[in-house]
């Protein structure tokens, strides 16, 4: 691989000092620095490519810098960036209209990030449940998944079961029951403990960062339906999950739910700002009333355009199909590779995850190592599990490079 500079000003050794010296040392990243991407692929300031396989945790789907999205943000950049929501924006109603009869929903509310979302739909459930539901002041339950992530804020980090993600940050929030992931008499017999007090049920339709964890056929639907009884509302996080990465829109739709709050970030912007929404029909909705929450950027004129034409990549080039078909070719190659490392594959569309069983000496990290050494990037989400989820963009030929690249390096350590 190439040592001169070819993008930016230093150097990928400067870089990580640089990182090292004057960051916060909340990350661990994989010892690689990037300076360029398009499509399906990364390069660093040396000039060495990189198949990219984790997309930003599924941000970009439509691939780095796609130029329908950069030629929205740009246009749009040298117009008009942030208003505030103090006034109208000629921007924002019209990508709500978009957003809206895109996933089949009354309204929208736009955020930036994914934990600014999620935090929307829990304080949106407990506003519903007040107003709407009729539950007792300041007593409703919010029901989570364990092995749940829905990102890093003290509200959420209270319904996580991950120690490194509440380990002291308490006290937690209270209200929070938690049940275990894909057992349907666990959320039945939750509601039936806990009755009217439940405002709503909140779950990944695939956990991601749990490890790619996919839930029996029939387990959404089955939970959809609990909710509907018991009068709760069904809260779907499609944060990681939504905008084609599963070979759907939406990894609910392949057991036709619909919640009655949809949760999307990532992949809303294709990559290219902090953009997330919170669906929902208007009975739902319109309990948050002007001054009761809010966001400086949140629906700013640059992101509204830039999610709009996000999602009509996403539709014009078909990328919900093309992760469906594609991730079944990944599937089949993934489990054709004879290695004792590779114990389990698993994974819808284009995310999917391997477990790795640890041998001579290597685990799931330094199998990601040694895959950045031959041009292809991942990072593992346990000890033991690799996630794998390219850009929904990538062709057949390039997924079958990429394969060939992980079985060389199963090959290498396994023997």
């Amino acid at each position: 691989m190439s040592d001169k500079l070819v993008y930016g000003t230093i150097s990928s050794r400067e870089a990580m000092e640089l990182e090292e010296k004057y960051g916060a040392h909340n990350y661990h990243p994989l010892p690689v620095v990037l300076a360029k991407g398009q499509g399906v692929f990364l390069w660093d300031p040396e000039g060495n490519r990189y198949f990219d396989f984790l997309s930003a945790y599924s941000a970009v789907n439509q691939g780095h810098c796609h130029p329908h999205i950069i030629n929205a943000l740009t246009e749009q950049a040298q117009t008009l960036t942030l208003t505030s929501r103090a006034f109208y924006n000629n921007k924002l109603g019209e990508t709500e209209k978009y957003i809206t009869d895109f996933f089949n929903y009354e309204s929208v509310l736009m955020m930036n990030s994914g934990a600014e979302a999620v935090e929307t739909a829990l304080k949106l459930a407990r506003k519903w449940a007040y107003t709407v539901k009729g539950i007792e002041s300041d007593s409703a339950v919010l029901i989570f998944c364990e092995g749940n992530f829905h990102g890093r804020t003290i509200a959420i980090v209270s319904a996580s079961t991950d120690p490194d993600s509440y380990d002291g940050y308490g006290p937690f929030l209270p209200g929070i029951v938690k049940i275990p992931y894909n057992d349907v008499n666990a959320l039945k017999e939750a509601l039936e403990k806990h009755g009217k007090s439940v405002a709503g049920f909140v779950v990944e339709p695939i956990q991601g960062e749990a490890g790619v964890m996919v839930p029996d056929d029939g387990y959404l639907k089955a939970c959809y339906d609990l909710c509907k009884q018991h009068n709760v509302l069904f809260i779907a996080d499609e944060v990681q999950t939504g905008i084609a990465r599963t070979g759907k829109l939406l990894a609910v739709d392949y057991e036709n739910v619909r919640p009655d709050v949809l949760i999307l970030g990532k992949a809303i912007s294709g990559g290219v700002l902090p953009v997330s929404a919170v669906l929902a029909d208007k009975k739902i909705m319109m309990t948050i009333k002007p001054g009761q929450h809010g966001s400086t950027f949140g629906g700013f004129p640059l992101a509204c355009v830039v999610a709009k034409a996000a999602l009509e990549v996403v539709k014009d080039e078909g990328l919900a199909q093309r992760a469906y078909e594609l991730g079944k070719f990944f599937r089949e190659q993934l489990r054709n590779i004879k290695s004792p490392m590779l114990k389990v594959v698993r994974g819808k569309g284009l995310l999917n995850a391997i477990i790795v069983e640890p041998m001579n000496g290597f685990e799931a990290w330094d199998v990601c190592l040694k895959l950045k050494e031959k041009g292809l990037l991942c990072k593992p989400t346990h000890r033991h599990i690799i996630r794998f989820a390219p850009p929904l963009v990538i062709t057949k030929e390039q997924l079958q490079e990429a394969v060939d690249i992980i079985t060389s390096v199963f090959d290498e350590i396994s023997k």
